[in-house]
């Protein structure tokens, strides 16, 4: 089984192309994703993890989701390779999404748009308070 579910907050605008063969839009953007534990004296860190969304997520990605906005992301991790114009062979590995959540909490007074990603998968994803600090690396479990 290949599924991944992530939420983070956009580093940058989705950037749209269009395929050649058949004018289908991609548009790709990247996800900082925080780490769970975070070490006693350390700074909280990130994961970068690179978008694609097809089509009409895509166009809607494009279109309403902005750089630093928090979303929800389901979709299944893909790699791929390519020659570049010297031969040098790149790969890459990035999440192709099949849905998109708004993760964000509205103005004050109105219901948080998180609800719908809460009613998917429950209160299941980690927020701030729940995580905890590693004093050593003797406590963790691996």
């Amino acid at each position: 089984m290949n599924k991944v579910i992530l939420m983070g907050r956009l580093t940058r605008d989705p950037e749209v192309r269009y395929t050649q063969t058949n004018n289908t839009v991609v548009a790709s953007f990247s996800l900082a994703v925080n780490r769970r534990f975070v070490r006693q004296g350390e700074e909280r860190q990130a994961d970068f993890i690179n978008i694609v969304a097809w089509s009409k997520l895509g166009e809607f990605c494009s279109k309403y989701f902005k750089k630093g906005q928090q979303v929800g992301i389901i979709g299944r991790i893909q790699t791929r390779t390519w020659d570049d114009d010297q031969g040098q062979k790149h790969y890459v590995t990035e999440v192709v999404a099949e849905e998109a959540y708004f993760a964000d909490s509205k103005r004050e007074g109105e219901m948080g748009a998180n609800a719908a990603f809460e009613n998917t998968f429950g209160n299941s994803m980690p927020t701030g308070g729940s995580d905890f600090e590693v004093s050593s690396s003797d406590d963790l479990p691996f």
